[in-house]
């Protein structure tokens, strides 16, 4: 730094100098100073540009994230040395900085994941400016940096992003390989560094329904078997001890009341099966491997519903695929629906109940249960998931929705895959997140 001010008096005195000579007119003196003015200026100059290309290095390593550039800070008396010790400060404080920022983005990041509500941020190009990991979920999506590649999911979809709007709320409806999504958009609007962002918040309607759904239907259970077991307990109580009672060998009596303790025993019988859809035991997950699970669901089912026109195999499922879940529930599940195929199949010939198992690109496990018997229709496959729905006649119309139950519990999810061509197998999916 001494050595900066001494050149920049010392160009300052010679400038002076060489205007009083001029002034004067004092021509000899004046060409022995304007060499020494002009080596004075080239010096000055020389050291100016030295400096200036250690601020362009800085800025660029800076630019290029490279934390290791430094400045040489112990040479030999003289600017050089000071200025390398700014330069080297000024380095340390904008990394500090550029660090503090990575890692505020980085929480705000690990924060927008842990939200169930899809965000995606688009700019006025359509551009993706930020995501997280349910919006790529609820679109089934491994990459999305720009809405144009939203075309391959729903042409209505991709336009209803483009043309959004702040204020705007939007709902949107189409077909993927996961079933039918219903989607509700709320748009609203940012400026960031004069650029016009716009949030996208998206929510899967079908989801939150389903949800309240059958939270209203266990509490209507609730409710419905809780006043029925008060009816019914004290007839029956009452029946068996009027059997007891002398006098009650009268035949027609007899019967009468045998009949009464019977019926009643039997709906006593029929509400508490329907009590386990209200009072299912708390999942107690742990690791499990998949294909060994599979294979014991297989002899069990072949065990307690022997048919021989039926085939039961596993087409695709990896020796190390885990799931983290409650084991025993989740055999519930899958054997309830073996059974449901099987009964679908009944004495056709050429039956086939095939299962897969493999983890989608969105990291979840799936387990796929298909059946070639006949297709579901339209009309009952919308409801076949709520309570006391059957299309058998002697079905109690609690098994899928008690499996959809126990999917939900365990955190995952159970459907039905939409038929997309005729004689197409029937699908379940249990899907572990």
């Amino acid at each position: 730094m001494k050595q900066f001010f001494f050149r920049l008096f010392t160009v300052l005195v010679l400038a002076i100098a060489c205007t009083l000579l001029i002034q004067q007119r004092n021509w000899l003196w004046l060409c022995v100073i304007v060499p020494s003015f002009l080596v004075s200026i080239g010096w000055f100059y020389r050291l100016y540009t030295f400096n200036t290309r250690k601020i362009a290095f800085l800025l660029d390593a800076i630019e290029n994230d490279d934390p290791a550039v430094r400045f040489y800070e112990h040479a030999s008396p003289g600017d050089s040395s000071m200025v390398n010790v700014m330069l080297n400060r000024i380095a340390r404080i904008l990394y500090n900085v550029k660090q503090e920022t990575a890692q505020r983005e980085k929480y705000y990041e690990l924060i927008m994941d842990f939200v169930e509500t899809g965000i995606v941020v688009l700019n006025s190009k359509g551009s993706v400016y930020q995501k997280n990991k349910e919006a790529m979920n609820l679109l089934g999506l491994d990459v999305l940096t720009h809405v144009k590649q939203l075309s391959r999911i729903s042409d209505e979809l991709m336009t209803a992003l483009e043309k959004a709007v702040p204020g705007d709320k939007l709902q949107i409806q189409f077909n993927t390989e996961r079933g039918t999504v219903h989607l509700a958009l709320r748009v609203s609007g940012i400026r960031i560094k004069d650029e016009e962002l716009r949030i996208i918040a998206l929510s899967d309607i079908n989801r939150e329904l389903d949800e309240r759904e059958i939270d209203s239907w266990i509490r209507l259970t609730r409710v419905l078997t809780h006043e029925i077991m008060n009816s019914l307990t004290p007839v029956t109580s009452l029946s068996e001890t009027l059997l007891a009672l002398p006098g009650a060998e009268n035949e027609e009596m007899k019967q009468g009341l045998e009949t009464i303790h019977s019926t009643g025993k039997g709906l006593i019988n029929f509400v508490m099966s329907y009590r386990k859809l209200t009072r299912l035991p708390s999942p107690e997950p742990s690791l499990f491997y998949v294909r060994p699970f599979l294979e014991r669901m297989i002899r069990l089912a072949q065990h307690q519903h022997p048919c021989p026109n039926i085939t039961l195999s596993i087409l695709e499922a990896r020796e190390d695929l885990i799931v983290f879940a409650d084991e025993n529930l989740i055999a519930q599940v899958v054997t309830n629906l073996l059974k449901n195929a099987i009964q679908a199949i009944g004495n056709a010939p050429d039956g086939k109940i095939t299962l897969k198992a493999y983890c989608d690109p969105q990291e979840s496990i799936r387990i796929e249960i298909a059946n070639n018997g006949p297709a579901i229709p339209p009309d009952a496959a919308g409801q076949i998931f709520v309570p006391f729905f059957t299309t058998k006649e002697e079905g109690s119309g609690i098994g899928l929705s008690l499996s959809k139950q126990i999917m939900r519990l365990s955190g995952g999810t159970l459907t039905l895959l939409p038929y997309k061509e005729k004689g197409q197998a029937t699908v379940f999916v249990l899907v572990f997140n």
